[in-house]
């Protein structure tokens, strides 16, 4: 790989993935262009406003002067308002000093990954999963080692399949539930089995749970309650789906202190801080009403029972009814190959959504749809599903 100058880039470089969903983006854009009309379920982003209080507490911040630099690991009051959040929506104790505030939760996953594993080591990861896993695992040199989770399992971890997969150069599983792409959530009792296993082996867990507040069905579980799961545990979290504030860049981490020390160094050597306007619409969200998010969540109730059904009567598409998220990740395997599906489906009917497969190998077969997007638009893009695959 090269510059236009011919300058030779990094040999790292070319271990490092992207995220399709921006890539489809930017086609569909391109239609639009040339006057075509794209309705848009790639990105996993709410249509909703940003509640309002929020946004108050981060205009007020930005009026009164707080622009200036602050602590890299975030702002006191914000490490205080998640501890409180996170212990009392996980029932467990944490602590302020076990909080690293990020802009988005991606730098969480970099930080955590970099920190933990490199040449020689293997990291376990869900596939389908979220691309950037495997991409940040391949990037720091360690090996990225899938375990493939099955449509019959409702896309839950299998602990058989996983404990097949652990070795003595595993150093870190990844899980993610609520899960994308899939919606799909782990269960209480495949959290104790991996629980188990990553006490038995002394392997850190990064458990995923930016999607925690979007169920439908139970409560949100997480593997940190799980004996001798506290400091064994990265909990990944922020504010982009839960509160509708993807374009405010604010996630956070949950490490042992130890780990939680050492992320911060890296964030100091990369984003130096998170804004502090930012930080406070976070306390503001944390603290502030929460009757905004029950209705978003209701509101992706009755759009996922509508998706869920308009897929399932197209001919050749079935699609299991997920609990969580909002994804939909239909199985399109008797259709021929989904690559190309999710091509014509944007090039002649004017839908965009992700091939299953850009999820991973687990994903060939299926077609990952967002229905973060209003009951009409998803209505207008199942009846384009079902002509053009007719």
């Amino acid at each position: 790989m090269r510059t236009e100058t011919g300058i030779g880039l990094a040999e790292r470089m070319e271990r490092l993935g992207t995220e399709s969903a921006f890539d489809i983006l930017m086609r569909a854009r391109a239609l639009e262009a040339q006057g075509r009309e794209v309705v848009h379920l790639e990105l996993g982003e709410p249509d909703f406003d940003t509640p309002e209080h929020i946004i108050e507490a981060g205009v007020e911040a930005l009026r009164s002067g707080q622009t200036h630099y602050t602590p890299a690991a975030g702002i006191p009051e914000l490490r205080n308002a998640i501890a409180a959040y996170v212990s009392r929506t996980r029932e467990v104790e944490v602590g302020p000093e076990r909080v690293v505030v990020t802009p988005g939760g991606k730098p969480i996953m970099f930080f955590t990954i970099m920190a933990l594993a490199g040449p020689g080591d293997e990291v376990i990861y869900p596939d389908p999963g979220f691309p950037i896993y495997e991409s940040v695992v391949n990037f720091v040199g360690a090996t990225p080692v899938p375990l493939t989770l099955r449509e019959e399992r409702a896309f839950a971890v299998d602990p058989d399949e996983l404990r097949s997969l652990v070795s003595d150069r595993t150093k870190l599983i990844i899980i993610n539930s609520p899960h994308n792409p899939t919606g799909g959530i782990i269960p209480g009792g495949a959290l104790d089995e991996i629980a188990a296993i990553a006490a038995e082996r002394n392997i850190m867990v990064l458990s995923d749970e930016i999607y925690s507040q979007i169920i439908y069905e139970g409560e949100h579980e997480s593997i940190i309650t799980r004996p001798g799961m506290l400091d064994r545990t990265v909990i990944l979290d922020g504010f982009s789906k839960t509160y509708a504030m993807t374009g405010w860049r604010l996630g956070y981490g949950i490490f042992p202190p130890s780990l939680a020390e050492q992320v911060t160094r890296l964030a100091i050597n990369c984003t130096s801080c998170v804004p502090r306007f930012t930080q406070l619409a976070g306390v503001a969200a944390l603290t502030g009403p929460h009757e905004p998010v029950a209705r978003m969540v209701e509101e992706f109730r009755r759009r996922r029972d509508a998706v869920v059904d308009g897929l399932n009567r197209i001919p050749g598409v079935s699609c299991i009814t997920p609990p969580g998220a909002f994804y939909v990740f239909p199985n399109v395997s008797v259709l021929g190959d989904s690559a190309e599906i999710a091509s014509l489906l944007l090039n002649t009917g004017g839908v965009a959504l992700l091939n299953g497969g850009a999820f991973g190998r687990g994903g060939v077969g299926y077609l990952r749809l967002s229905y973060a997007n209003s009951l009409e638009n998803l209505e207008k893009a199942l009846h384009r599903m079902r002509e053009t695959l007719a």
